[in-house]
């Protein structure tokens, strides 16, 4: 069946559907990976998102029940070069097509991924639609005009009710702005006894847990859409060690004084070089965000910076001044990889272990 994108900016790309039969608007973005394709469109932090992927053949491996980031894939398109409907893959168990039919995703495949990738590096980032080859072009434009950005995607993909993955070690309650399933992996593999709370569970009820440390999820959309998940980070710097990653780490940022800007055209690969600015070390790292920490607004902030972008110099990781509290702008929880931040999770668990509430108590911590 034909179907076509059309961008917010009257630009038109024909192709072939397939996946779900239905019409779709959302922000669209590329992403650069060459593998893992079953956990893009699987992960929450791209809800309301049309994700173009900019390697030519995508679901040569099929989807299998082990690779998914979330159960509820919460994209609202994809859109490729090659669609693979054949899938040869020993743990492959249905195609991607077959995935997104089920999900209730529409696709497109046949396009010239290249143009649209260019289109956006150009004119940044650009609400689409996917619709029927026949659909009136200035008519879909209109619409798109008319429709709103989405400001709601962390309520849509954040747990609705508190949950554990009972371990013997520290407890750790995690606040699920869009959590993917790889950071529970981790914090399990860390011997964390992990307790998931929704994304605006107050400050007080968190502490009720009596955490020995909190991390701060990734998670879809702007910051700035959910002001009350700031006040509960706020209230908890100091009281217990925090880790944020992506969306958790610009919460933290907003919390300590630090302002955040959306870019261009965002940061959404496996392959972005990052330098620890503490043991000089460049890791290739996973990332998917659009909005970042505005540099100009660090000198009010009672942050450190400890990693930066080797391709663009943009703040990928903090550290605050005073209290036991962390985060990264990027994966470290990358799947399929790459697996060079790690060790991200073991410094997590070395600042629990390190952490003394008796001096906390003392006021060691107390807020600036």
């Amino acid at each position: 069946m034909d179907r076509k994108l059309v961008l917010e900016n009257s630009a038109v790309f024909e192709g072939k559907g397939f996946g779900a039969n239905v019409e779709s608007m959302g922000e669209v973005v590329f992403q650069t990976g060459m593998t893992g394709y079953q956990e893009v469109v699987s992960n929450p932090s791209n809800c309301g998102q049309i994700v173009t992927m900019t390697y030519p053949l995508i679901g040569n491996a099929g989807v299998n029940r082990d690779d998914f980031e979330n159960m509820i894939s919460h994209i609202h398109g994809l859109i490729v070069k090659k669609a693979c409907h054949k899938p040869s893959h020993f743990r492959s168990e249905r195609s991607l097509h077959e995935y997104l039919q089920a999900s209730g995703i529409p696709a497109i495949e046949g396009i010239d991924t290249r143009r649209l990738t260019k289109e956006i590096r150009t004119y940044g980032t650009i609400r689409g639609a996917i619709v029927p080859g026949s659909a009136n072009t200035e008519e879909v434009v209109f619409n798109l005009k008319q429709s709103g950005s989405l400001h709601d995607q962390v309520s849509r993909v954040s747990t609705k009710s508190v949950y554990a993955s009972p371990g013997n070690g520290k407890r750790v309650v995690v606040i699920d702005y869009g959590m993917k399933k790889a950071i529970l992996k981790q914090l399990i593999q860390q011997g964390f006894d992990v307790v998931v709370v929704p994304y605006n569970t107050k400050a007080e009820d968190v502490l009720t847990l009596n955490p020995d440390g909190v991390v701060l999820s990734n998670g879809p959309g702007d910051p700035e859409d959910i002001p009350e998940a700031e006040q509960t980070v706020s209230q908890l710097i100091g009281e217990v060690p925090l880790f944020g990653i992506c969306l958790g780490h610009q919460l933290l940022s907003r919390a300590s004084g630090a302002d955040t800007k959306k870019m261009l055209f965002g940061h959404r690969g496996a392959n972005h070089p990052v330098k620890d600015l503490e043991s000089k070390n460049v890791a290739l790292t996973s990332q998917n965000h659009s909005y970042i920490v505005d540099e100009e607004s660090m000198s009010q902030a009672s942050l450190t910076v400890t990693h930066r972008n080797v391709n663009d110099g943009t703040i990928e990781g903090v550290r605050h001044t005073y209290a036991p509290a962390f985060g990264v702008q990027f994966h470290p929880e990358a799947t399929p990889g790459p697996h060079d931040s790690f060790y991200l999770f073991e410094r997590f668990h070395e600042m629990i272990e390190s952490f003394d509430k008796e001096e906390k108590q003392e006021g060691l911590y107390a807020k600036a």
